[in-house]
């Protein structure tokens, strides 16, 4: 839901129909929104750790492990056009309570840091360098999901990483 619709559009009564629940269930263990929406953003995060850590274990290789990672965005285009929760989430942010927002930061922190390591691994950048490659990469990737899902097209976000590739910023 949060994927889909963000912050804004978590709603307890929408969310217990989905998951076919009560409402006061979901108030039970969320006492708020705010709340709820720390537990998904801070879970969200530690996914995509795990995910990441998972995808250098599979491939053991950095530069392989980097040609993947825009995959990991992808796949949120791929379930019904939906987006990054954070990318969703950061475009609200002004509007998101504090907790939430630390969570929202977490998520661009852990992807920064991973591409950090990795560039620096693979040798792509000198080591001074790589927060800003990897901020550059985490920014571009970010921006292909949002241009695709804002025309429902999955071939242009294939066609803007293939252009980071092209150009260097990826490695191809």
């Amino acid at each position: 839901m949060a994927q889909a619709h963000g912050y804004s559009g978590l709603n307890f009564r929408d969310l217990a129909e989905d998951v076919g629940i009560r409402a006061a269930s979901i108030y039970h263990h969320f006492p708020s929104k705010a709340d709820l929406a720390t537990a998904v953003a801070k879970r969200y995060w530690e996914d995509a750790a795990l995910g990441l850590e998972a995808l250098l274990v599979k491939s053991a290789d950095p530069r392989a492990a980097l040609r993947q990672y825009p995959q990991t965005f992808r796949y949120a285009l791929e379930n019904e056009n939906r987006m990054c929760l954070s990318g969703f989430m950061a475009a609200e942010y002004d509007d998101l309570p504090g907790p939430v927002k630390e969570e929202v930061q977490r998520f661009a922190d852990v992807n920064v840091a991973w591409l950090s390591r990795l560039l620096s691994a693979a040798k792509m950048v000198p080591p001074k360098e790589s927060e800003l490659r990897a901020r550059a990469i985490f920014a571009a990737v970010s921006g292909a999901q949002l241009m695709a899902r804002s025309r429902s097209d999955i071939a242009l976000y294939d066609a803007l990483i293939e252009n980071y590739r092209a150009s260097g910023l990826l490695p191809a």
